[in-house]
């Protein structure tokens, strides 16, 4: 068999390696495990998931507190969305805003569904 190998392979030493007959998997340390939980955690505060301050009138609408993640903030206004019926049934990527949107998205009758986090973008606080 290992002459098989050879010849397929043509000497390539990885290929050819116990650790690649193996899969490639390295043996996992006990040190360097970490728990489900830990790693949930870690992975819930970066990027669009990480919670950031937002204007007086993101927060008026989410009726949370002073600081929502953009996809928490998306989810919301999505819900508020589908709960109310804005999706507009002959075109489906236009939103009617309601009052409520109106507040958010700068006084406009109709979004469309592509815009609604470049509307969003002025409401995250930047912090320096």
């Amino acid at each position: 068999m290992a002459a098989a190998a050879a010849r397929v392979f043509r000497g390539c030493r990885f290929l050819m390696s116990p650790a690649a007959a193996a899969g490639g998997k390295r043996p996992a340390s006990a040190a360097g495990k970490v728990t489900k939980t830990e790693a949930k955690e870690a992975k819930e505060k970066r990027g669009i998931m990480q919670p950031v301050p937002v204007s007086d009138a993101l927060r008026r609408f989410a009726g949370g507190g002073p600081e929502i993640s953009r996809a928490g903030a998306v989810k919301l206004i999505w819900a508020h969305i589908k709960a109310n019926g804005l999706q507009n049934p002959a075109n489906k990527r236009e939103i009617n805003c309601d009052e409520k949107l109106k507040s958010i998205f700068a006084g406009r009758d109709k979004v469309g569904m592509m815009e609604i986090a470049k509307l969003l973008s002025p409401h995250f606080i930047k912090a320096n």
